[in-house]
């Protein structure tokens, strides 16, 4: 007889709620999403507060890492937002990078790139690279470091810090990402993406992107934004085929979360999310001041804003 109740019941609740589930507006939405009642593009902004104009972002799997332009990479718990720890690296720290460890940090100001041991922010060395060193990216092995000023890479292993190559690019390289097999840069000055074999061989160069900032990978195709022409562009690895799609004002940082692409907007103070399969435009919204930086964490997007780190 229990079993025949709570039969009855549930039978009730399927007649009472189904309705509204197939209902015009219900299905636009995605019914999966019950269980986590989360029927909204993002997650509402949570801001914590980080001194500084922060610029590079990125995560440990398990802390969030922010730097400053001054000296500084501020570690936080993304769970809580609190702060776990400010660490001193050199000066005017930009782009930063996990290399499963250590958090790296290329000094901007003076030329390096510092190691921090993620667990605990000890200071595990600072080491050269070219002038004007901008993004860090690691494959697997080694830390590559863009320099912006001398035009050139910097390749790093990343066990000792030894450098094992400089090698030309474009005009003034900012980003930097690898695709599981090679590594690109984004040439801001030259308006053009880079790609480089492990070697340091230059395999590609794609022009006509006004402005190239910043890279992400998405497991098959490379994106770089464009700050000139407001666009993030989609490259095929083999370079055969690339689209362009509207993001937000000024687009610098860029970010795939497994599905999207987010464009972090610095002129608009907005963020652009982005289907990663073909492009199609699936919110923006709105951020702190001067955004930069972007990072996913595997639950949630984080931008460097002036002031804030910035969770959605």
């Amino acid at each position: 007889m229990r079993a025949k109740g709570f039969l009855a019941v549930l039978n009730t609740v399927a007649i009472l709620v189904l309705p509204a589930l197939l209902a015009p507006h219900a299905l636009a939405q995605n019914s999966a999403q019950i269980a986590i009642l989360k029927w909204y593009g993002a997650n509402q902004t949570t801001s914590v507060a980080v001194d500084g104009s922060l610029v590079g972002v990125a995560f440990d799997g398990s802390s969030i890492w922010v730097s400053d332009q001054v000296r500084t990479v501020t570690k936080v718990d993304p769970a809580t937002g609190q702060v776990l720890g400010a660490f001193q690296v050199g000066q005017t720290p930009f782009g930063l990078a996990f290399d499963g460890a250590n958090i790296w940090a290329a000094n901007f100001g003076d030329n390096t790139v510092t190691k921090l041991r993620a667990s605990d922010g000890m200071n595990l060395g600072t080491f050269n690279a070219g002038i004007g060193p901008q993004g860090v990216a690691f494959d697997g092995v080694n830390i590559w470091v863009t320099n912006l000023t001398s035009n050139s890479v910097t390749k790093i292993r990343a066990s000792d810090g030894v450098v094992l190559g400089n090698f030309d690019v474009g005009n003034g390289p900012d980003g930097i990402a690898f695709d599981g097999a090679n590594i690109w840069v984004a040439n801001f000055r030259g308006n053009s993406v880079t790609k480089l074999a492990p070697n340091g061989q230059t395999l590609l160069t794609i022009s006509n992107i006004p402005g190239a900032s910043s890279l992400a990978f998405d497991g098959t195709s490379m994106w770089v934004t464009s700050t000139s022409s407001s666009k993030a562009y989609k490259i095929a690895l083999d370079g055969t085929r690339m689209s362009s799609y509207p993001v937000s004002k000024g687009p610098m940082g860029i970010a795939f979360d497994g599905s999207n692409i987010w464009a972090v907007g610095h002129t608009s103070q907005t963020i652009t999310k982005l289907r990663a399969s073909d492009g199609a435009l699936l919110g923006t919204f709105k951020v702190g001041v001067r955004p930069f930086g972007v990072a996913f964490d595997g639950a949630n997007i984080w931008v460097a804003c002036d002031g804030a780190l910035q969770k959605l």
